[in-house]
């Protein structure tokens, strides 16, 4: 059975300060699905997007969220399987590793 690859990514309606030239977040998201799933067509890749200022459906989502809040984060923040792999303008060839190293 192929392990499950989730990607959770954590922005905001509004792009973050230091964003203003980058994509929106759900943008990210978008463009990170498209990309990986072209990459990994057999993967079992999932992808989700959070509103941090929306309110949170679990402990996890609520936490990182405060965090980006607080800014201890830049989003968007990209999330693999529980561990955070990037913030702000995430580097798509250091995720496909993360994705390929999953799969080995």
């Amino acid at each position: 059975m192929a392990k499950s690859i989730m990607f959770t990514i954590y922005g905001a309606k509004q792009k973050c300060a230091s964003c203003v030239h980058l994509p929106s977040a759900l943008d990210t998201k978008e463009w990170l699905e498209a990309a990986l799933t072209r990459k990994f067509p057999q993967a079992p890749l999932e992808f989700h997007y959070v509103d941090i200022d929306e309110p949170q459906s679990s402990d996890e989502k609520q936490r990182l969220a405060a965090a980006i809040l607080n800014e201890e984060y830049f989003y968007p923040l990209v999330v693999l399987n529980g561990e955070v792999v990037a913030e702000g303008n995430p580097n798509l060839k250091m995720i496909a590793e993360k994705v390929e190293a999953i799969l080995a």
